[in-house]
């Protein structure tokens, strides 16, 4: 269709499939119904796929000879001793380590579509050309293409990136900059309901709250590690490679602070397990591609702990922290959706990726094993996905679209303790190393925010929901009442607001069910000489008159039992 088009790299993904190209124009819904067009042509004719195989010499001709700068760079980066493999399909030949189908007949039934484009940096890296993403999707009928797209328009309207917006709960300014959100007054009022619930919940269970700083010198860095494993997605306030002057860089985690307290004086083993909790707020440069609305930020805020203890409180000590974060996603109903990863390390990376000896992280992922495996822990592993100081459990969240990002991690670290010097006196009187256990409670509260906007379609349980009631007066003279109705709310920690304006009922009603508010008291004339309210929900049901003490009486029933 194009021939002045560069072909760039096209792998299959969980759902579907992309190619990357260098276009001399911006692909439109035009371009891709052209492209679909001869993608019908192409499976009419069962055109034959043949596979060969060239030397690296022969390749990077063809590759020349063909003009596709891109193709040769994914041939020189090929492993000496790799395999060279191509793909002929009719007068088309490109580079793909494969397999394919036999011919293109095999794509029957018209259950493919190109589903979007969008711009995607060469391999990933900012610095790099940006060229263009075509996805695309394939099913083996068009009945299960067409469930897919009706899937994927439900997931657009539950997105948070566009109901979160429009539901005035966040916004994005280009000058402030990617992946730094700003919390508009609904969207900051369910995080501050959600850190405190969590702070509270923490307190119960005997944590410790600290608050420590957003930044440190490179020595603190240094010391974890993070400084030689994570330096590229730190934010940095100084030249690191001076070492003359000062540098300082905004923290990433909270772990090498939190160690501080627990050096702050001597310890006996009478003091562990200590328990710390912080709601603490990270920096972490990603890259620009990589942003998306709350889920994936560069400035966030979690409740992030570290539990410092004996070796023989491990077990029960993992089992409280699993239990805490199980008890909280459940409550906001998330956990029904969550998948549990247990992250190991790759030995082919030690003192790359990782530090310590292959001895150091064998006992810690056999340690890891027993304990989710005593607990009754369904789990896949994670090759690779490990801390560089120890292993981890990864409580896996899908978004609407169906991408995994962690949203609660358990790790246990049985490195930095010695690094930091954290010693304790054990009832022997000797002084040994302690164990750490690096957890959250409910993980980054941004994208928390961000997934329960799409579990719930905005409209979310009564108790986390910024405004919780409308009070509606439909006339003039019951203003005061209702007022007075709203006040009476507010003291009793339910938040409500009155609607004065001069419009109709029912356009204010309607206003109050698409801001997704769980409750509407109407007060007429009637309402104010029986002392009632007329309740209407935001599903659109009546439930008749109450008085205000009843009404207040469900409500504070349904925010303490934290209903869904």
């Amino acid at each position: 269709l194009w021939p002045e088009v560069q072909l760039a790299i096209g792998p299959a993904i969980d759902e579907g499939w992309y190619y990357d190209f260098d276009a001399p124009f911006a692909f439109t819904p035009d371009h891709l119904k052209q492209i679909e067009g001869e993608m019908k042509k192409i499976v009419k004719e069962r055109i034959r796929l043949e596979r060969s195989e060239m030397s690296r010499e022969d390749a990077l001709r063809w590759a020349d000879e063909h003009n596709e700068p891109y193709k040769r760079e994914l041939i020189e980066d090929l492993p000496a001793d790799a395999t060279i493999s191509f793909y002929t399909q009719g007068d088309f030949t490109d580079l793909c380590a494969g397999p394919h189908l036999d011919h293109t007949g095999r794509l029957r039934h018209n259950g493919f579509k190109l589903t979007k484009s969008c711009g995607a940096y060469w391999r990933g890296d900012s610095n790099r050309k940006m060229l263009q993403r075509i996805y695309g999707i394939g099913f083996p009928s068009k009945d299960e293409l067409d469930a897919y797209l009706k899937q994927q328009e439900e997931a657009l309207k539950r997105d948070h990136n566009k109901l979160g917006r429009e539901l005035e709960f966040f916004t994005t300014v280009e000058e402030i900059g990617q992946g730094l959100p700003i919390l508009l007054p609904k969207g900051a009022r369910v995080i501050q309901t959600l850190q405190r619930w969590v702070e509270d919940e923490e307190q119960k269970r005997g944590y410790l709250l600290t608050k420590t700083p957003l930044m440190a010198k490179r020595d603190l860095y240094r010391i974890s590690g993070h400084w030689d494993h994570y330096l590229d997605g730190m934010f940095i306030l100084g030249d690191p490679h001076d070492e003359e002057k000062e540098c300082f860089a905004l923290r990433p985690m909270t772990c090498p602070f939190q160690y501080q307290v627990y050096l702050n004086r001597a310890r006996s083993y009478r003091d562990l397990p200590m328990r710390l909790g912080e709601t603490s707020t990270l920096f972490r440069n990603e890259d620009s591609g990589e942003m998306h609305g709350l889920i994936r930020v560069r400035q966030f805020t979690i409740s992030e702990g570290h539990l410092v203890l004996r070796p023989d409180q491990l077990e029960e000590e993992f089992k409280g922290c699993l239990e805490l974060a199980k008890y909280c996603l459940d409550t906001v109903g998330m956990l029904e959706n969550c998948t549990f990863r247990f992250s190991q390390w790759d030995p082919a990376r030690a003192g790359i990726k990782y530090e310590g000896t292959a001895e150091q992280w064998e006992e810690a992922q056999r340690v890891m094993g027993e304990i989710l495996d005593n607990l009754g822990v369904e789990y896949t592993i994670g090759i690779d996905e490990a801390a560089f100081y120890g292993p981890k459990l990864d409580i896996q969240y899908k978004n609407v679209f169906g991408k995994e990002d962690t949203i609660v991690t358990i790790q246990i670290d049985m490195l930095l303790a010695q690094k930091f010097g954290m010693e304790y006196t054990d009832s022997d009187g000797q002084k040994k190393t302690p164990y750490i256990i690096h957890r959250t409670s409910l993980g980054c509260y941004e994208r928390t925010l961000a997934y329960l906007i799409e579990r719930y379609a905005g409209a979310l349980p009564l108790w986390m929901m910024p405004t919780q009631v409308k009070v509606l007066p439909i006339t003039d003279r019951a203003h005061e009442y209702a007022k007075e109705l709203s006040s009476k709310l507010n003291a009793m920690n339910i938040h409500a607001e009155t609607d004065c304006r001069s419009e109709k009922l029912g356009y204010k009603i309607r206003e109050a069910q698409m801001q997704k508010i769980p409750y509407m008291l109407v007060i007429g004339d009637r309402d104010m000489e029986n002392g009632t309210v007329s309740v209407r929900t935001r599903k659109g049901e009546d439930l008749g008159a109450m008085t205000p003490d009843e009404f207040i009486a469900k409500c504070l029933m349904e925010i303490a039992t934290k209903s869904k």
